[in-house]
């Protein structure tokens, strides 16, 4: 029990930033008469959490280029999917281009913190990774979620390959100075399963809407789940170049 409650606490500091992030989301949703659009505000909120984290030594300078490479290719995610109306920002801001606020790559980049921290709290080994073919499947993962709007959707498809390229590959971590391991494959589907409920609270206190929210909030659908298990392979493959080129400079 000991061991489960440590496991629990850790991976709550590794949301350190998501957590501060959604409260922040939250919070501006209570307060009347803002001077400054939501949205806009929530930008600068953003860069301030981020500041902040670096400055007291929570994230290092890896940790933020991964977490900056993680906002941008989500706002490219988020200028292709709202344009194709499958969800939308529907406040008004300046910060906005494209129906896309600034601040919505903040969201991509509070998952890039969880795995950057989740590494460093939990003294993190990969074991019989493949980078290579692991980094090929997750690139064409995170392109079909672009290409399915137009061409066959390959998800199906993508997750046999990455449970193929995974198989056997596992991650080390300590718990309460216990080294324990976990199945690579299985930590992405139960990261996934957080990051599907995290989407739920999220839209919950108008982070985004789907197009069946716009007139009341309704549960993110279940098939998000398995969406959130195959995209969190692109973080993965991020964090796990920085910290191979950190490891290889020392």
């Amino acid at each position: 029990m000991r061991q489960l409650l440590d496991f629990a606490w850790t991976q709550t500091r590794s949301c350190a930033f998501a957590i501060a992030l959604m409260s922040g989301v939250a919070a501006s949703a209570l307060l009347p008469g803002l001077p400054v659009a939501r949205y806009d505000l929530l930008v600068v909120y953003g860069v301030l959490l981020t500041l902040l984290f670096w400055m007291r030594g929570w994230e290092n300078g890896r940790d933020i280029a991964v977490i900056a490479v993680c906002h941008v290719i989500g706002l490219a995610f988020e200028l292709v999917k709202v344009s194709l109306g499958s969800w939308s920002y529907p406040e008004p801001a300046v910060l906005k281009f494209a129906g896309v606020p600034l601040y919505g790559g903040f969201l991509y980049a509070a998952v890039g913190s969880y795995v950057c921290r989740a590494w460093r709290l939990f003294d993190l080994e990969l074991v019989r990774y493949r980078p290579r073919s692991t980094a090929v499947v997750a690139a064409a993962v995170y392109v079909n979620f672009f290409s399915h709007h137009w061409l066959p959707d390959a998800r199906w498809l993508l997750a046999a390959l990455l449970l193929a390229v995974t198989a056997g590959s596992s991650v080390r971590f300590t718990v309460r100075g216990v080294r324990r391991r976990m199945p690579l494959a299985l930590s992405f589907v139960l990261i996934g399963f957080f990051l599907w409920i995290a989407e739920n609270l999220a839209t919950y206190v108008g982070a985004w809407r789907y197009p069946y929210q716009l007139h009341g909030w309704q549960p993110v659908g279940v098939e998000k789940f398995g969406a959130w298990s195959l995209l969190i392979s692109v973080t993965f493959v991020l964090a796990a170049v920085a910290r191979s080129r950190r490891t290889g400079a020392e």
